[in-house]
């Protein structure tokens, strides 16, 4: 039995840019056991219900889901489980004076591999939209498809 495994790994977090508003990005690294990196070379991850939160002052990743790994035997990895996050310490610090701020969180945008086989998760700094601010984006896709269809058209 072979397992696929993916030259490049681009796991995304498409709610997030709709649900908030991104103020800033940062590139963090990620502590993996053998068979979690295993199954995130072969795409089966899913950070779309996960968040970033500060415990013992160490920014930790909540809810990510990395599929148990096929050819793992006891020594498998749980789904759900907390993961750290690696950061230098002026980023932490700077995340945690900025997350005291009302409405602020941390979120994953897109957990890749790097070009040195590297996990790496692309964090941010977000602000939850309002509902007049979600609306306003469905109109501007909304939008952009009309014109598209309009231009394919002529």
């Amino acid at each position: 039995m072979k397992v696929k495994i993916e030259k490049s790994v681009n796991i995304f977090n498409k709610r997030a840019r709709f649900e908030y508003e991104i103020l800033e990005e940062y590139e963090a690294g990620i502590v993996l056991t053998g068979t979690e990196i295993k199954s995130l070379r072969s795409s089966k991850a899913s950070i779309t219900e996960s968040f970033c939160q500060f415990i013992d002052n160490e920014l930790y990743i909540i809810n990510m889901m990395i599929d148990e790994y096929k050819l793992g035997t006891f020594y498998n990895h749980k789904t759900k489980r907390e993961r750290k996050l690696l950061l230098h310490n002026y980023e932490l610090q700077k995340l945690k004076k900025k997350l005291k701020d009302v409405g602020n969180t941390i979120i994953p945008l897109k957990l890749y591999i790097n070009n040195n086989g590297k996990a790496k998760l692309l964090i941010s700094l977000a602000r939850g939209k309002k509902l007049y601010d979600k609306r306003e984006a469905i109109k501007d896709r909304e939008n952009k498809v009309n014109i598209q269809r309009l231009l394919k058209k002529n």
